[in-house]
């Protein structure tokens, strides 16, 4: 693995990262979904598609004491994961299965998390072309598993008002918040990101409580880079300070 891998760091150095040299590699988009996800010490989050680890481990590093339990379905994948927990010293807290969502593994008992969260495939299969690498197909497209099969799984895992947070294209909004009320989660929180001031938002995050009935709230977002380019003050916080992304 060593001559495929590359070495990547996130949170300003204090997540060092293993992965793959040719294919997808982690972004920012982890690293805000682990900011978003407002766990708390001793609670129990399951980060369903982990990848190579990203999301699990910044949030592991953001909250001494919470366990983070990450479901990958590519064998690689998950060792790739498994090896950065190590490398961040965070194997006593963040954990991998290897697994698909829909046939889990037993370990994945019902109502055991206090939150899930997950960045599903941005993009429908049969709606876009598929990547001929492994890594940006099943990071990037739709495989067997749809945006509802997404859903109803943390709908399932999540104990009785649990919170799902996600990271997705804001132009699939409206089939979100469709998965979202056909697996009876409410009580939601839209994130917008956007690119730059005046621009439109490409991604948002949100956040979701199992039987939740609180009314939908659409906040102000967060505006990711200045008219230079570079990161804004509070994106900047968030990518390297560790700061929390509150809504």
């Amino acid at each position: 693995m060593e001559s495929d891998a590359a070495f990547d760091t996130l949170l300003d150095g204090r997540v060092r990262l293993h992965q793959p040299r040719a294919g997808y590699r982690a972004a920012i988009d982890p690293v805000l979904l682990a900011a978003f996800t407002a766990a708390g010490a001793g609670e129990r989050v399951l980060d369903v598609g982990t990848g190579t680890g990203a999301a699990a481990l910044c949030l592991a590093a953001r909250v001494p004491g919470v366990v983070v339990v990450g479901l990958e379905k590519r064998a690689e994948a998950a060792a790739f994961a498994r090896r950065n927990a190590a490398l961040n010293g965070l194997e006593s807290r963040v954990g991998v299965l290897e697994g698909d969502l829909l046939a889990p593994p037993p370990e994945l008992v019902p109502g055991i998390f206090d939150r899930v969260m997950m960045n599903p495939p941005y993009l429908r299969a049969g709606a876009a072309s598929v990547p001929p690498d492994p890594w940006k197909a099943a990071a990037n497209v739709e495989g067997e598993a749809g945006l509802a099969d997404w859903v109803r799984f943390a709908a399932v895992l999540l104990k009785p008002r649990g919170t799902l947070t996600m990271v997705h294209r804001a132009d699939r909004v409206d089939e979100i918040l469709a998965a979202l009320h056909g697996a009876r989660f409410g009580s939601l929180t839209l994130v917008p990101l956007w690119p730059k001031a005046g621009e439109e938002a490409r991604r948002i995050l949100l956040a979701v409580q199992k039987g939740g009935r609180s009314p939908a709230r659409f906040t102000a977002g967060l505006v990711l880079h200045g008219p230079d380019g570079a990161y804004g003050g509070q994106a900047q916080r968030i990518l390297r300070d560790m700061e929390p992304l509150i809504a």
